[in-house]
């Protein structure tokens, strides 16, 4: 009976396992169809699973508003803070950043390390400089954050050459229109236009002097004018 119990449970969890490796399986699957959409090569950098592209995607947006591989380190965290003292030179981690894409280059590493890869070749020769595994791996980490950046702008460059050379693949008409988004300091607005004559507006328009002189005991224009002024000051 209690043989019998157990099979039925083992049964019934091999099921529910099954189950959900489907489920991950097709998220796998739909996640590599999103990422492939947006043109994006990541997935080609070992380490770089789909899950990790869509992240990487998803925090970063559009790349060029980091200005250098430097300004992107320092934002995902794996820049090294300087911690020298003395005649000492260290660094330690930085806390600060983005965990998120910080855990996408920590997953890629330990990955790189588990295989022959050039990551694993870099971390071992930080080891013979003397350094310690967790500032190996911290190196590692940065150098990868450089990797994925060249990646990114490499993607958005090849992106921007598509959609300038059109439809037919030659540059025409597709250029012309998407030159103004094509260099961020300039736009359609700064163009310079035509001069055209400027309308000379008045605020406070005063009445034309009567062709008669004024009636006696008439006030004149002119000594009302100080009156206007210094009200218009008022206000």
């Amino acid at each position: 009976m209690v043989g019998k119990t157990r099979r039925q449970l083992a049964a019934e969890l091999i099921a529910e396992l099954e189950g959900i490796d489907k489920k991950i399986k097709a998220a796998k699957k739909h996640l590599t169809e999103l990422v492939e959409a947006t043109g994006s090569t990541l997935l080609d950098l070992n380490g770089i699973g789909p899950s990790g592209a869509a992240r990487l995607l998803g925090d970063i947006g559009d790349v060029s508003r980091f200005p250098t591989k430097a300004h992107f380190a320092s934002w995902n965290g794996t820049a090294p803070i300087d911690a020298s003292s003395g005649d000492q030179n260290r660094h330690r981690l930085s806390r600060a950043g983005n965990r998120r894409i910080n855990r996408v280059l920590h997953i890629m590493a330990i990955v790189q390390l588990r295989n022959d890869t050039e990551g694993r070749a870099y971390y071992r020769r930080k080891l013979a400089v003397g350094k310690t595994p967790m500032e190996a791996i911290r190196a590692l980490k940065w150098r990868l954050s450089d990797i994925v950046y060249r990646q990114l702008v490499a993607d958005q460059k090849r992106q921007r050459q598509t959609l300038e050379a059109g439809p037919g693949g030659h540059v025409g008409a597709a250029t012309k229109s998407s030159a103004a988004g094509y260099n961020p300091d300039a736009g359609a607005s700064d163009k310079s236009l035509p001069d055209s004559p400027t309308p000379r507006l008045r605020r406070h328009a005063r009445p034309r002097q009567p062709s008669t002189p004024p009636a006696a005991g008439a006030l004149s224009l002119t000594s009302c004018a100080p009156l206007d002024t210094e009200g218009s000051r008022d206000r």
